[in-house]
């Protein structure tokens, strides 16, 4: 505006003093008209430097085509030929003529305006008007400072209101700023304040709104995370989730014990080189590359193999495109061990109860076939099926016992009560003192008399007999099967220990199954039926202990039992 006003102005004066130089140009061309006549000149130079003088206007008068007859500020007769100026070669044509240049004469830019004498229709000679420009711009500055003055204020009243409305608005927008980085940081529940415009109240409330949608979708996302994470951690099947690539990208609590390795060491790396295990490579290729859920079989080769069920399924994204494979991982060891044992067991017990009715039904059959006319071999046919009868009844009673302790273990009618340790060892001592003298085996016992624990006497007894009887069976003459009891971190253990043939360590872990057998020559020859270590298991079970075996072959074997103190 002040630009267009100062512009304005400049071409305002610049006019008015062009009129002006163009009225006194025609009110000196009406008083020279009648005195262009030479005796006349000097007449005329006088009036011009008279009306100059007095207008501060320079005034010439010449001829045409370019003569000065007269002039205000100068000599007439020392002037040059001015029919070259512009302004007077178009007076000269008829018309006013007018231009802004550096005069020579004076020394100073002028304005000048240039009018036609005329005679008869005839332009005969020029009046010349003019004035110095710098006389102009002198009268501009003074208006020039008032207009800048006035700017000067205007824009410090526009930089004052620029400057509340920037200071509100960039507070509004720092406050957004700082909600924007508190939401960014998880602060969810933060309010942003409104602004000074409606469209700054609108934006303020629409990310409160967006900060609150997200903060229920967190809720949501987390609340089921955690219940999956609660899912995968409490089963005990194995979990694991692979890509598209066969990397793996989670796995839970199972898997990483079953595999023995760190979620957070082996998530986005190769399944190759996280797991060795080519079968569940092979498994899960053959489950990404198929259609629909894969099963199989797959093994865990080490010091004790484990067998594990596998189940996998493709995992595809809401546009049906697959984007990896969930695998689970059953543990069947237990249920192969227990599959083993019972097939057996059936092997065991089909051939123990055999084995004495075929012998008996061979000797009966001799016998009815006319043995029993021979005395002497039909006594001995007759004591040999005893013999076998009474071992058929030993193997049923043994069985029928371990029954009843497993049954009445289960519904809790094994009645235990507080009793003292050395009574049982000394009942068990004195059952097997026959025993032991008959084979010259020293059977010694040591037990504090403070031990005591909760037992039913009639069974636990049975237990240390069991035990002392095979320490007694295994041991050769002149050896020595020790009973002991005594107190270790808050328990209490009894010990059988002998200085037999001792038993291999492939053995021990399967030696409490039933009709599980050593040596079953040896067994059948000192007549055991495979049962007793059996029935002592299950009796420690009923009472809330655990046993345990520790043998060196050709040095001995000890037997542990560890109770709960009373």
């Amino acid at each position: 505006v002040a630009w267009y006003a100062t512009s304005s102005l400049r071409t305002f004066y610049l006019e008015k003093t062009r009129a002006d130089l163009k009225a006194r140009a025609i009110l000196v061309a009406a008083i020279a008209t009648n005195d262009l006549s030479p005796e006349k000149w000097s007449r005329l130079d006088s009036l011009a430097k008279k009306l100059g003088s007095g207008t501060s206007t320079r005034i010439t008068v010449m001829l045409a085509p370019g003569k000065v007859i007269a002039d205000s500020a100068s000599d007439p007769s020392a002037m040059t030929d001015h029919s070259n100026r512009p302004e007077v070669r178009s007076a000269l044509q008829g018309k006013v003529g007018h231009s802004t240049r550096h005069s020579y004469t004076l020394q100073r830019n002028m304005m000048y305006v240039a009018v036609p004498l005329k005679q008869n229709g005839r332009v005969v000679g020029v009046v010349r008007t003019s004035t110095p420009v710098t006389f102009l711009r002198h009268t501009l500055r003074g208006h020039y400072l008032e207009i800048l003055g006035a700017v000067f204020i205007v824009a410090l009243i526009a930089a004052g209101v620029s400057f509340l409305i920037s200071r509100r608005l960039a507070g509004t927008i720092e406050e957004m700023k700082r909600g924007a980085e508190r939401f960014a940081a998880g602060d969810l529940l933060y309010r942003i304040g409104g602004g000074p415009s409606e469209e700054m109240s609108g934006l303020a409330e629409a990310m409160n709104r967006m900060a609150e949608q997200l903060h229920e979708r967190l809720l949501t996302i987390t609340r089921q995370r955690n219940e999956l994470e609660a899912m995968l951690s409490g089963m005990v099947e194995a979990v694991i989730v692979f890509d598209t690539d066969e990397h793996i990208i989670r796995l839970n609590r199972a898997a990483e014990k079953l595999f023995h390795v760190s979620a957070e060491e082996i998530r986005g790396r190769a399944l190759q080189e996280a797991i060795r295990n080519s079968d569940l490579q092979r498994f899960v290729k053959r489950t990404l590359g198929g259609g629909g859920p894969e099963e199989g079989d797959l093994a865990i080769p080490g010091q004790t193999s484990r067998f594990l069920q596998a189940h996998g399924s493709i995992v595809r994204n809401g546009h049906d495109r697959l984007i990896g494979a969930v695998v689970v991982l059953n543990d069947v060891t237990r249920l192969k061990t227990l599959e083993t044992i019972r097939k057996d067991f059936v092997a065991n017990v089909s051939h123990e109860l055999r084995t004495p009715v075929t012998t008996i039904k061979g000797f009966l059959e001799t016998l009815r076939e006319g043995a029993i006319d021979d005395p002497e071999n039909a006594e001995r046919f007759m004591n040999i099926a005893i013999k076998h009868t009474d071992r058929l009844s030993m193997i049923i009673e043994d069985l029928l016992s371990l029954s009843r302790i497993e049954e009445e273990s289960e519904k809790g009618k094994i009645l235990l009560e507080p009793g003292a340790r050395r009574d049982v060892i000394k009942a068990v001592e004195r059952e097997c003192h026959d025993a032991a003298a008959d084979k010259n085996i020293t059977l010694e016992s040591q037990c504090d008399d403070s031990v005591v624990v909760r037992i039913n006497p009639t069974l636990f007894e049975q237990a240390l007999v069991n035990l002392v009887d095979n320490a007694l069976k295994y041991s050769e003459p002149g050896k020595t099967v020790q009973l002991n009891a005594s107190r270790s971190n808050g328990d209490v253990v009894v010990e059988v220990r002998d200085q037999g043939c001792g038993i291999a360590e492939e053995h021990l872990p399967r030696i409490f199954e039933r009709f599980y057998c050593v040596d079953k020559g040896r067994s059948r020859e000192i007549g055991g039926t495979g049962l007793g270590l059996a029935i002592v298991k299950h009796i420690v079970i009923a009472h809330g202990g655990k046993i345990s075996v520790e043998s060196t072959p050709g040095k001995g074997t000890t037997f542990f039992i560890r109770l709960p103190e009373a």
